[in-house]
């Protein structure tokens, strides 16, 4: 059954007439000041509405801002990585320089990297060492970046002492004609990498290593 307020409000919306008609009654109408109680005019209560729903507006307009810079500095560090990346000659310094770049540039201390399946014929550094088959599937089936607290221990033995103290990680898949490895990033934040966040980017850093990887195949 409705309420006796609900059949008014019914009525109002079904008459908006009515307030062309007692146009001098809405000046009179005293409300609750919703943030202290004081009575005002309906035409003040108004304002007020007006101005809170203007502050929304303008916080989201702000955070959007916000955003919109935040994406823009990240979009000028991948540019600058990929010319980084081009720039090395050895596969050594292409794998240091993109720790490096990982640790000064986007703030992330700690990344393990794994490759296999390159046909990269040279002395190989530490990121070529065996990894289980286990890690080799789940590479596989990594169609998009991880972001998490949770990692196999195989995995997580790749950061060698830090990695009791790691809380989060962020893992992306590397790929060429076929999977050609695994980077892992790993911090002691526990939300530093979160599974609701945004992978674009980290989905762009592994495009970016699987392309600076395939320079160095010599079949």
């Amino acid at each position: 059954m409705k309420s006796s307020f609900e059949e008014i409000a019914e009525y109002l919306r079904a008459n908006p007439e009515f307030f062309e008609a007692y146009a001098s009654m809405l000046a009179d109408i005293q409300v609750p000041n919703p943030h202290n109680g004081r009575a005002i005019s309906l035409s003040e209560r108004q304002i007020l509405a007006l101005r809170e729903k203007n502050q929304i507006l303008q916080n989201k307009l702000e955070e959007l801002v916000l955003f919109g810079k935040e994406n823009d500095a990240i979009a000028e560090k991948m540019h600058k990585l990929a010319v980084s990346l081009l720039t090395f000659r050895r596969l050594p310094d292409l794998l240091d320089g993109l720790a490096f770049a990982l640790r000064e540039s986007f703030s992330v201390p700690h990344s393990a990297l794994r490759i296999w399946n390159t046909g990269i014929d040279e002395p190989l550094p530490p990121e070529f060492l065996p990894v289980s088959n286990e890690v080799h599937a789940m590479a596989e089936n990594l169609l998009h970046p991880y972001c998490g607290p949770h990692i196999p221990d195989e995995i997580r033995s790749w950061f060698g002492e830090q990695a009791e103290h790691l809380r989060s990680f962020a893992m992306t898949a590397l790929h060429g004609d076929q999977t050609i490895g695994l980077l892992v990033m790993g911090s002691e934040e526990s939300q530093r990498f979160y599974p609701e966040m945004g992978t674009v980017y980290l989905a762009r850093l592994g495009e970016l290593a699987s392309a600076s990887l395939r320079r160095f195949r010599t079949a």
